[in-house]
């Protein structure tokens, strides 16, 4: 039997270029050669889709950030077939054949916004993780939070600063925010890997953080600050009718000097820790998978995602988001949660490629 052809997309048009770099070079390297034939694409920061160069650099080095490697050849997107035409220059077009389905291992707008998961379902193409209305509303995070909050799911208090308001109507902004009590941590509604965020402890602050976070995005999130442990639940669909399965709870522990869970703590070495499964009461333990559960269920989700928590020191569960193509490195909050649960790196990633061909493109 003939391998399935599986498109590994990665890079993009924002500012986690370079996490989506990292997590997909986990990603070809663990996948099973033997079931499937990998086809890796890169989408360049000017939006040019390259077929990916022999040298393509996917780590960290030193302090160099990876960034696509455009020597590859330039590619058109998708057809409705799942064909991909290499489009090189001073030559004929030549097609490399139809992809079965689609690994995008994207994040931020772009991306793992629903652009690219509707470019897909026009084309007909299966997809690992969530649908178009999914993927938009987790990657925005004040419709995120109205969702969840609709469902029922315990929500912090946020104010969200629009970009003609911010212009306009700043002095009922900063009162707004002032309301909420300080400090407040101020960040992109619509970017994630911590890009953009800091803490503002009195309001002279805030405004430089409020345009540190519009650097990224012009709508911005200011949520008031949550005292407790941040805990961590992934989240997998199932096969089949059964309902989505939650992993273990694990603890984020930040190190090396950090004040809260940033970029550096996330990417580089010796900035944070991961306890799995977190020190908790069994019955709290059980709560939080629920609603990491629910979480998923409340925007539709598919394939995987990460849910976020706060555990206060009255032990009441604060939901701070839901993250629909969460950090994918081998070494990722996910993956780990996933391998103490009992489901390897490599047999997770097989289950969402799996997950993807099951599942039909179009209304479902």
């Amino acid at each position: 039997m003939s391998k399935i052809r599986v498109a590994v997309v990665f890079g993009g048009r924002n500012s986690e270029h370079a996490v989506s770099l990292m997590g997909a070079g986990s990603v070809l390297e663990v996948i099973d050669r033997d079931a499937y034939e990998v086809v890796p694409i890169g989408i360049a920061q000017d939006g040019r889709w390259v077929l990916a160069a022999p040298g393509q650099s996917y780590a960290i080095e030193g302090t160099e950030l990876p960034e696509v490697d455009t020597s590859g050849a330039a590619l058109a997107l998708p057809s409705a077939t799942g064909t991909v035409v290499a489009l090189e220059p001073g030559e004929i077009p030549r097609s490399l054949g139809g992809v079965d389905v689609v690994f995008p291992v994207l994040h931020g707008p772009f991306g793992e916004d629903g652009t690219l998961q509707g470019l897909l379902e026009m084309a007909g193409v299966p997809y690992v993780g969530s649908g178009v209305l999914a993927s938009a509303v987790g990657m925005d995070k004040a419709y995120m939070k109205l969702i969840l909050k609709s469902a029922g799911l315990p929500v912090g208090p946020y104010v969200v600063v629009r970009d003609r308001a911010w212009r306009t109507d700043r002095a009922r902004v900063l009162k707004e925010i002032d309301e909420l009590g300080w400090p407040v941590f101020v960040k992109p509604a619509r970017a994630g890997s911590s890009q953009g965020i800091s803490k503002a402890s009195t309001p002279e602050e805030l405004e430089a953080a409020v345009e540190f976070a519009r650097e990224h995005d012009p709508k911005v999130l200011v949520e008031a600050a949550v005292p407790g442990r941040e805990l961590e639940c992934a989240v997998l669909e199932s096969l089949g009718d059964a309902a989505p399965e939650a992993s273990l709870p694990g603890e984020v522990l930040v190190q090396g000097g950090q004040e809260f869970f940033d970029f550096e703590a996330k990417y580089y070495p010796g900035q944070m820790a991961l306890e799995v499964p977190a020190d908790l009461p069994a019955g709290t333990t059980a709560e939080l998978r629920a609603m990491a559960i629910r979480a998923f269920e409340a925007l539709g989700c598919e394939g995987l995602s990460r849910v976020d928590f706060f555990y206060t020191p009255s032990g009441e569960l604060i939901l701070n988001e839901i993250n629909t193509m969460p950090g994918f490195t081998s070494l990722s909050v996910a993956p780990q949660l996933w391998a103490a649960t009992g489901l390897s790196y490599g047999q997770l990633v097989d289950r969402l490629i799996q997950l993807a061909l099951h599942r039909p493109t179009g209304l479902r």
